[in-house]
């Protein structure tokens, strides 16, 4: 398709449906305006399948996350899409307006004027197999604003996008936003493989049988009679932390809480008990059978991903614990007869993106090589990989007491660039202002301490005073921040990772169909295994040039091919 001047450019369409399964399709130039009249239709999900094939176009819609799953559904995949709401989420957070309203009537009324109006509330997950209904029934409730909205937002956000710092990385950070919104509904519709009878076995193995009668299965009602014992009771609720603070107070024993750090610390014969019962019980209520039965149909797990569901642009889910498998219970994922799990995991990620965008050459330096700890060890540390390890993770997550003070010291000295990269976000945060990722995230303002306020006396000298609520409340934002600025930036590259991979893997078998932080599983055909561990790893390479540049930094992936996730390196 030309646009006026004979260029030829990106084909967009916006798109809004109806509730009826219809909508409105509307080409747009680059700038965002309607080229021709709006196209009405309706069967909305043969037009946009039509278009797709016609002219690959970039969608233009509202909320990926109502629309796409029904296209999904009716089988219509679509390869690049703009999705307005998680953009206008960005753009206000860069504003320093995080947390306002971002729906499409939202930005619409921003942009004409009118009372912003509340977000829908979020729609509660349903476990797979609760019904399909019509074809556009996740539209929640009236028809929000219709196509000229949609099309003036879009305008409107290209304008803001461009008026950014830095606008070829704020482009960067919407497409791979917006990808994130077209891969999370995919991978659910795929799920992933998971195996009913060796999910049972395991929990036998674990938990041993099933109470006739309900309530906790026998292995877990005999640590909790033991548990007693321990503490020279009848029954204790173990998994009742207030009940387990008593029973230690009475023991002698005086806790803030019953953490697992906390418990290793305390000399008493029930400790280890306590334990094994907090892991066990986690399973039988997190991935017990009754987790089994609900979120896997017909050999998949389903999970709902909610692509920059935290504040970091990490993904979230949405019911079923995607992201929180226990390692035993990854016994269960495995592959199809004749398939395989292409298992990639980004290693020493969050330092790698501290030592690409800090430009501290020396810390580069150690970055190209294929253990940056190790690295590091040689060249400053006396090669005590422990201590090197202790300083990075201590400047980048705001550690500074015991052993990480001299251990700092020695960064500080050597890599004074980086450091003093960590050190400005953690003083930015500390003083109330906005940090930003590399491509543009911003972190929420934290209001929290922060300013004088208009509640209660003022005391002008609680500024100085490094004990007072409102230091204490600094010093949390700056350690907040100082991570937040690398661990923003490894969700980007990790995310551009997945979109990049999304588009290698097109036209062929393999399926996304797991993704968590720095980590991602391609389920595929055996013989196809290690073209796609090549994709993946053309596809880490491709992020880095797209997020760095030419950098001599490395983000090397550690790939495993394997039957089963719980054998993947």
């Amino acid at each position: 398709m030309s646009y006026p001047g004979g260029r030829m450019l990106f084909v967009l369409v916006a798109v809004v449906p109806d509730e009826r399964g219809g909508g409105v399709l509307q080409p747009l130039d680059p700038a965002g305006a309607a080229l021709g009249q709006p196209e009405p239709t309706a069967d909305l999900a043969a037009a946009v399948a039509a278009r797709e094939r016609a002219d690959s176009p970039r969608w233009v819609w509202a909320c990926g996350t109502t629309l796409y799953p029904a296209l999904l559904r009716a089988g219509v995949r679509v390869a690049r899409c703009h999705d307005v709401e998680l953009t206008e989420a960005l753009l206000l957070g860069y504003a320093g307006r995080f947390g306002e309203p971002r729906a499409l009537a939202a930005a619409w009324a921003r942009l004409t004027g009118a009372p912003v109006p509340a977000d829908p509330p979020p729609r509660v997950a349903a476990p797979p197999g609760g019904g399909q209904g019509a074809l556009f029934d996740a539209v929640p409730g009236p028809q929000g604003p219709g196509i000229t909205a949609l099309t003036g937002v879009y305008a409107d956000q290209l304008d803001r996008i461009a008026a950014t710092g830095a606008p070829g990385r704020f482009r960067l950070l919407v497409a791979a936003e917006s990808a994130g919104a077209l891969i999370g509904p995919e991978m659910g519709a795929a799920g992933l493989p998971w195996r009913a009878d060796v999910h049972d076995a395991i929990l036998t193995e674990l938990l041993g049988e099933p109470s006739p009668v309900g309530g906790p299965p026998r292995r877990l009602a005999e640590l909790a009679t033991r548990i007693a014992e321990a503490f020279g009771v009848r029954q204790v609720h173990a998994d009742s932390p207030a009940e387990l603070l008593r029973a230690f107070a009475r023991a002698g024993v005086e806790l803030p809480n019953t953490r697992a750090w906390v418990l290793r610390g305390v000399d008493h014969p029930a400790v280890p008990l306590v334990l094994e019962y907090k892991e066990l019980y986690r399973i039988w209520t997190a991935h017990g059978r009754a987790w089994r039965d609900a979120w896997v149909r017909e050999g998949r797990f389903q999970p709902e991903y909610v692509p920059g569901g935290v504040v970091s642009g990490r993904w979230a889910t949405r019911g079923g614990g995607a992201l929180q498998i226990p390692k035993v219970i990854r016994r269960a994922v495995v592959a199809d007869p004749g398939w395989r799990f292409v298992v990639a995991d980004a290693g020493q990620l969050e330092p790698r993106v501290l030592a690409a965008v800090s430009g501290d050459t020396r810390l580069a330096a150690a970055g190209a090589t294929g253990d940056l700890y190790a690295a590091l060890a040689r060249d400053a540390f006396g090669g005590d990989r422990g201590r090197a390890k202790l300083a990075l993770l201590g400047a980048m997550y705001g550690q500074t007491g015991g052993a990480a003070v001299p251990a700092l010291a020695v960064l500080r000295r050597n890599y004074p660039t980086a450091f003093g990269h960590v050190e400005a976000a953690a003083r930015t945060g500390e003083a109330g202002g906005l940090v930003r990722s590399w491509l543009g995230r911003t972190c929420p303002p934290g209001t929290t301490g922060f300013g004088a306020g208009d509640d209660g006396p003022s005391d002008p000298d609680a500024a100085g005073d490094p004990q007072s609520p409102r230091a204490r409340a600094a010093r949390s934002r700056g350690r907040f921040t100082r991570n937040f600025v690398i661990q923003a930036t490894a969700a980007e590259w990790a995310s551009t990772l997945l979109a990049v991979l999304r588009g290698e893997l097109a036209g062929t078998e393999a399926e996304l169909v797991f993704f968590q932080h720095d980590e991602v599983i391609v389920h595929c055909p055996a013989a196809q295994a290690e073209r796609v561990a090549e994709a993946v790893d053309r596809a880490g390479r491709r992020a880095t040039a797209l997020l760095f540049g030419e950098t001599a930094v490395r983000f090397p992936l550690d790939l495993s091919v394997v039957e089963c996730y719980a054998d993947a390196a």
